[in-house]
């Protein structure tokens, strides 16, 4: 296949198209590529999701393998099939386990370019280091989200640091900066409470027990602070079944998954992300965006968004004690907190746009094609 062939067909695979960071900023990037410059196909290993249909409403075709599970070594020759057919020169993957069966199906299918995307500092003890360290000798180029993510692949993972290069992630700034509140009342939250956000997958990782006993202290001195968790996961089941026997139960709300999210930041008063680590957490950026107070651990990628004190505040990892301080401070103090969100709402209209951030993938791209042709 010639690299001269125009527009360039472009792969793009991802483990699912769930709304998590990774599949919304892959979202977000395909469909702001030139098009008269990229002929994008995007494949989903395991199904489709809420993203699909923003695919299809920007006109970029959607391959689903329908894996039963991402391990399932047959999918690495079903997508080297689908590659074959489409001829792409060049195959951006994100997330571990699409990064893994497209380098594998890429190298079987004569995929000449491969980009990978690492989105995040893997600390579980699974073998994924090792793994992506192994196969990384078909991989052009490993794209971190931070530079705190570079430097982990590089130092844990042992990337050769020639092919490790950082992009941030991005936002769509004018979608949560517009956004109008959402009415709270359909999760017993009445009007005129303020309310701290949890927005992210109850995992582990994301460590929402750190906030829900944090809470459960702050709570006894602020009788009008509401907690809403936005989102699905393994420990939900577990984190209802622990705050239905607290004394602030009737304060403590779970809302599951939901679309919307401007609206819910524009609703909350401040943002809490208890994250154990991360890699640019993009529920961060967004409350930026929105003009909401964030209050976070200092984990990968979030040094890099805010300066403690000035856009936001930082607490250290899994420490519920530090999150409760954190509240009580936002609680006798607002205004320094909503000064603090102005000041990141700045930044991130000047550096953190989506349009800005298609813009270096499209140019790493470019780059790969020239350097190779």
């Amino acid at each position: 296949m010639s690299d001269d062939v125009f527009p360039t067909p472009i792969a793009f695979c991802i483990t699912g198209l769930q709304p998590g960071g990774a599949e919304r900023a892959l979202v977000q990037i395909v469909k702001r590529l030139n098009r008269e410059k990229w002929s994008p196909v995007v494949y989903s290993l395991t199904g489709t999701g809420p993203l699909a249909d923003e695919l299809q409403l920007a006109d970029i075709p959607i391959e689903v393998l329908h894996a039963h599970s991402p391990w399932d070594a047959r999918i690495i020759w079903r997508l080297a099939k689908k590659f074959k057919a489409q001829k792409p020169v060049l195959l951006q993957t994100f997330l571990f386990h699409a990064n893994l069966a497209g380098r594998l199906a890429a190298r079987i299918s004569g995929i000449r370019h491969v980009v990978s995307g690492i989105r995040v500092s893997e600390k579980r003890q699974n073998g994924h280091l090792f793994l992506d360290r192994w196969t990384n000798g078909l991989v052009d180029l490993n794209v971190c989200v931070s530079q705190s993510v570079a430097q982990f692949s590089i130092r844990q993972g042992k990337l050769s640091k020639s092919k490790v290069k950082v992009i941030p992630n991005g936002v769509d700034f004018e979608l949560f900066d517009s956004a109008e509140a959402i009415d709270l009342s359909p999760w017993g939250i009445p009007a005129g409470a303020k309310v701290i956000l949890f927005v992210g997958r109850l995992d582990p990782q994301k460590a929402p027990n750190d906030l829900l006993t944090a809470f459960t202290c702050f709570a006894e001195q602020a009788p009008d602070f509401h907690l809403l968790f936005v989102g699905e996961g393994p420990l939900k089941a577990k984190l209802e079944q622990q705050s239905y026997q607290l004394p602030c139960a009737s304060r403590i709300h779970f809302a599951g998954w939901q679309s919307q999210i401007p609206q819910l930041m524009k609703a909350a008063s401040c943002l809490v992300l208890p994250s154990l680590w991360e890699g640019m957490p993009n529920v961060v950026l967004e409350a930026m965006a929105s003009g909401l107070p964030v209050i976070s651990t200092d984990v990968d990628g979030v040094s890099e968004l805010i300066q403690h004190g000035k856009q936001g505040v930082l607490v250290a990892q899994g420490s519920s004690a530090e999150i409760q301080q954190a509240l009580r401070d936002f609680s006798h103090e607002p205004a320094m907190f909503l000064e603090m969100a102005r000041n990141a709402q700045i930044i991130v209209k000047k550096e953190f746009t989506w349009e800005a951030i298609a813009q270096k993938y499209d140019q790493i791209y470019e780059n790969l094609l020239i350097k190779h042709r």
